[in-house]
């Protein structure tokens, strides 16, 4: 009896040996019986600079939350959107990235993003310091789809050394005593031209690439028109202030010779553009300018007063993460109002704690903190967003054709916007 006591004891001890022995087989621990790391992917597509502030967020994080590791990549915007469709085609989408206005749409109706509505009862996050209209493109439903990190009016960057050689009011003076008019503009841009080869100088630039078309929406909205209805459903350029914009752009371009002509490459930092039209998140490049002095203004004025486009870029979640829980966990940290004091080096903060801080105002080599918050922060309330839609690379694209119309003097302004219509409402219906 006492052998098969022995023997009973024994199996029991094996048994128990082996239940031991589970996790490692279930692929959480290795042979050290140590958890194994997660990792963590983030997409982007920003510069070496942005890069490098997210550098030090996901040091704090994988310091504050051991046996996770972050990767960040970052892609071109021009491939980032294919980018991401062909991630999820092949079930490999990062746990965390960038998403733009633009993108949101597309992403929606795909449904791949994952609702972070659960913020809004988390007190520690305090979601309720994010402005409330920056959340908006974000909703659908009772779900909130991402959150933005970049809110940036586009802005009007000028030369001020120009403008006192032609002995002329800036920008920013002229807005503040009401009399930034869409004339004063093409006025000034005249004024500051030379056109001789030797010491060339443009006037203007509407376009950071000869794609960025958009911009020119604020002349129509300043007038109370605009590209499209509010849903994106109609193409409404075709009208007496859609044919005032390309007859604004022929003019500068071909008469005037005030204005870049397509495929040429000038640079605002260069010295010799008077006004460059692009988002606020220009001005880490601004900063960096030494050979004269430059500020920012608000876009000039129509009837309707001044009308920004509104860019916006902000962080999501993707529901086939692997890791949804600890994805969240680095969320919060970007999004926390740290992490938004930490981008806010290069962004437009969408809360309202850092939007009028000393951080984001007062940042080395800024534009005077009284021209941002007349051209940032009092025209935030008045910026727009151009409507998202699940085509809008094809609306894009035949936007675009009707401006290598205009770029080629093949087409007047108002035959042009008719066929431009004609292209457009064909993709909208």
């Amino acid at each position: 009896m006492k052998k098969a006591g022995a023997v009973l004891l024994s199996a029991l001890l094996l048994g128990l040996t082996a239940g031991c022995a589970k996790p490692e087989a279930s692929g959480n621990a290795g042979s050290s019986g140590k958890q194994e790391e997660v990792e963590l992917k983030f997409l982007m597509w920003g510069n070496q600079g942005h890069m490098d502030v997210y550098n030090k967020l996901i040091s704090q994080f994988e310091a504050d939350n051991p046996g996770i590791k972050v990767t960040m990549d970052s892609v071109p915007f021009t491939d980032y959107q294919q980018k991401i469709s062909v991630l999820a085609a092949g079930k490999a989408l990062p746990d965390i990235a960038w998403v733009s206005e633009r993108m949101i749409p597309q992403f929606k109706a795909n449904g791949i993003l994952a609702d972070v509505s659960s913020f809004k009862d988390d007190t520690s996050f305090n979601l309720d310091d994010y402005i409330p209209s920056t959340l908006d493109l974000f909703r659908d439903g009772d779900q909130l789809l991402g959150l933005p990190f970049s809110t940036p009016p586009v802005v009007m960057f000028y030369n001020k050394t120009l403008f006192d050689k032609a002995g002329l009011t800036d920008p920013s003076t002229l807005a503040s005593q009401g009399k930034w008019t869409w004339k004063a503009f093409e006025e000034s841009a005249k004024a500051i031209s030379v056109k001789e080869a030797q010491g060339r100088v443009y006037g203007a630039n509407f376009f950071r690439d000869w794609k960025t078309w958009a911009i020119l929406s604020s002349y129509s909205w300043s007038y109370g028109s605009g590209p499209f209805n509010e849903d994106l459903t109609a193409f409404t350029w075709n009208d007496q202030y859609g044919v005032e914009t390309m007859e604004l752009l022929e003019r500068m371009m071909f008469k005037d010779e005030s204005h870049p002509k397509a495929g040429e490459q000038i640079s605002f930092d260069a010295g010799n553009l008077g006004m460059f039209f692009d988002n606020y998140s220009y001005v880490s490049k601004a900063r960096e300018i030494t050979g004269f002095e430059w500020s920012i203004a608000p876009m000039p004025a129509g009837s309707a007063g001044s009308v920004p486009m509104l860019g916006q870029a902000g962080y999501t979640l993707f529901k086939d993460s692997k890791h949804p829980e600890e994805a969240k966990k680095l969320l919060k940290l970007f999004a926390s109002q740290s992490g938004i004091e930490a981008t806010s080096t290069y962004f437009v903060p969408p809360r309202t704690s850092v939007l009028s801080s000393d951080t984001f105002l007062n940042q080395p080599n800024n534009p005077p903190a009284e021209h941002i918050v007349q051209a940032v922060i009092n025209e935030m309330p008045k910026a727009r967003i151009i409507p998202g839609h699940i085509r809008w690379q094809d609306i894009d694209n035949a936007v675009l054709q009707g401006f290598d119309r205009l770029f080629g003097s093949s087409a007047s302004a108002k035959d042009n916007m008719a066929q431009m219509q004609t292209d457009v409402d064909a993709i909208l219906k």
